[in-house]
């Protein structure tokens, strides 16, 4: 901000003629006013991923939660010193400090303010497989720009279900975040129901059993499996659906913490993240690191 301010002085340097008045000009004296620069929004995020920009800077994507999935550039980001520190390190859940101008699609990041890393969590392999599981799913499957409260409280759970350490825990905090993430994205199909036939896939009388494929949104029975030609397909086990239905209803932190493992529910899994890559019109890379064998690694 500057503030212009008009002086009158004395005459012009050099000597008057005896008889003339002396001349006397207007001097202008520019004050420049140095006040802090105020973002135009703080929102609290999550970082999903990064890519570089240049020699020093880099395109961030974040998810706030007030204004959804966005994308900016941090600038000089990529030096040693730099305003963002640690807090554009994957799923950092952070306070982001950025402006945006309405012909950019871009927004220009300012800084960010660190609430919590997830650095603890990187020293243990699964952990840190999921976590590349939970930023790619979230930058796959939300519209840019849309508040999304639900979602960003599932990221807040499933991250704070895996610092409690429970062993195996990756396996229901995965499940749990895929079967959700579908669930909050409009796509996850009824889990009961044949969807050839409309025949109830669990009755009283006995779970019949269920069968999926790639292409396809829900389930089928076995008779319309025959029918229909489904070519490739799997079993979604009675006990898997009923895993499902109690996830629905149950908190992460309240399910039961014994008995999981890589196998557990494996179907489920397998049937969420292909239901993902249908409608992402994309494989998710790190859907086959979560099916790896650990000996193997």
């Amino acid at each position: 901000m500057e503030h212009h301010r008009a002086l009158e002085t004395s005459s012009v340097s050099g000597s008057s003629c005896i008889g003339q008045p002396s001349s006397r000009v207007p001097v202008f004296i520019c004050v420049t006013l140095k006040l802090p620069r105020v973002p135009a929004r703080v929102s609290e995020a999550f970082v999903l991923r990064t890519y570089p920009l240049k020699e020093a800077d880099l395109v961030v994507s974040f998810f706030t939660r007030d204004q959804g999935k966005l994308r900016g550039v941090a600038k000089r980001a990529r030096r040693p010193k730099n305003s963002f520190g640690a807090g554009l390190e994957r799923l950092s859940h952070v306070r982001m400090a950025y402006f945006e101008r309405e012909t950019r699609e871009l927004v220009n990041l300012d800084s960010c303010e660190l609430i919590r890393s997830q650095f603890d969590l990187v020293s243990d392999y699964w952990a840190g497989v999921a976590l590349d599981f939970f930023a790619e799913v979230t930058e796959q499957l939300l519209p840019p720009a849309e508040a999304n409260e639900k979602y960003f409280r599932l990221l807040t759970a499933v991250l704070e279900s895996l610092r409690q350490g429970v062993e195996n825990g990756v396996w229901r905090a995965v499940l749990y975040f895929a079967l959700w993430a579908v669930r909050l994205s409009g796509w996850l199909p009824e889990l009961h129901v044949c969807l050839g036939c409309g025949s109830v896939l669990d009755d009283r009388d006995g779970a019949e059993r269920a069968f999926f494929c790639r292409g396809r949104a829900g389930l089928m029975c076995g008779h319309c499996r025959g029918t229909l030609a489904m070519g490739n397909s799997w079993e979604l086990s009675a006990e898997s659906r009923s895993l499902a239905a109690e996830m629905l209803r149950t908190p992460v932190a309240g399910l039961s913490t014994a008995h999981w493992a890589q196998s557990t529910a494996a179907d489920l899994r397998r049937f969420l993240v292909q239901q993902i890559e249908s409608h992402a019109e994309r494989r998710l890379l790190t859907a086959p690191l979560l099916e790896q064998d650990l000996a193997v690694r």
